[in-house]
């Protein structure tokens, strides 16, 4: 088993559970960059980060340092799905 904590995950899955735990506003707060401020999706946000390297380091750091939070967030709402 791999210690990288972006083993087998895609950029589409970083970026989504990112946007569902701090929203667009919040991630355009931490990390500055247009296509997060801007009219944000998910595609578009994907296309900008895929081509530009220093971003994607940016979100996925930004990822790693929330990993926690993210995994609380998914087992309490599997948990309320549940009852």
């Amino acid at each position: 088993m791999s210690n990288d904590p972006l083993h087998g995950v895609t950029l589409e899955k970083i970026l989504t559970d990112l946007v569902d735990l701090l929203g667009w506003e919040e991630m355009a707060r931490k990390i500055r960059i247009n296509c997060f401020a801007s009219d944000p999706s998910i595609k578009s946000s994907l296309t900008f980060l895929r081509k530009t390297p220093w971003a994607r380091a940016k979100v996925e750091t930004l990822y790693i340092w929330n990993i926690k939070k993210i995994e609380k967030k998914k087992a309490s709402s599997a948990a309320n799905a549940e009852d």
